[in-house]
């Protein structure tokens, strides 16, 4: 798929969410699946417009790339806010996730999600950029 590159804004995230389903339709993800990608892109992508630009005082474009193969989609998402690598986050234990959301510690839940939702996450940080990696598998 042709690359979706967009502004570092909140007002970008029903583009990569429409992209996003545009490329798990392409592959014939199902349902559940394309759900778990869209939450787990949508995570990151709020993650890098709020921290990484907004937070840091920086701007720039958010880049989306979906690739698919017969066996596996893989969306990554490029941008050049502050680097951040979800996968140093502290996650909540399983006591928390238990917990009363008024009782539970604030931050973490998301990058949970993202690393529980698809099959495979990784980031890279290279020169100025912050490479968000998802990979889902197609024949499962």
């Amino acid at each position: 798929m042709e690359k979706l590159i967009v502004p570092g804004l909140l007002e970008s995230l029903s583009q990569i969410a429409a992209y996003i389903m545009k490329a798990a339709n392409q592959c014939g993800l199902d349902k559940k699946s394309a759900y778990k990608l869209r939450l787990a892109v949508d995570e990151i992508a709020t993650n890098i417009i709020i921290h990484g630009y907004q937070e840091a005082g920086r701007s720039g474009d958010i880049t989306v790339e979906a690739a698919i193969n017969e066996a596996q989609l893989t969306v990554t998402i490029e941008d050049t806010g502050e680097p951040y690598d979800p996968t140093h986050h502290h996650l909540p234990s399983e006591s928390d996730l238990s917990t009363s959301l008024e009782d539970r510690p604030v931050g973490g839940l998301g990058i949970y999600l993202v690393l529980e939702g698809v099959d495979e996450f990784q980031y890279q940080h290279d020169g100025d950029r912050n490479r968000n990696i998802f990979t889902m598998y197609t024949n499962q």
